[in-house]
């Protein structure tokens, strides 16, 4: 459902590589996106993703 709910949802998101772990057997996808907000990151993501969807912030940090 994920992937055809992208059918038709004009996003920067599409045709664009991301992580995923589909290849051993999950069912979890990472989008890493820059956003004024959580909502704002959420929409631009499907309604039916964006519903099933945690934004989580990150920053990179050095470890020394």
């Amino acid at each position: 459902m994920v992937f055809a709910s992208f059918t038709g949802f004009t996003s920067p998101l599409r045709h664009r590589a991301t992580l995923s772990s589909c290849s051993w057997g999950g069912h979890e996808i990472w989008w890493e996106v820059t956003a004024v907000s959580a909502q704002a990151a959420l929409d631009l993501l499907p309604h039916y993703v964006a519903q099933r969807t945690e934004a989580t912030r990150v920053a990179d940090v050095d470890i020394p």
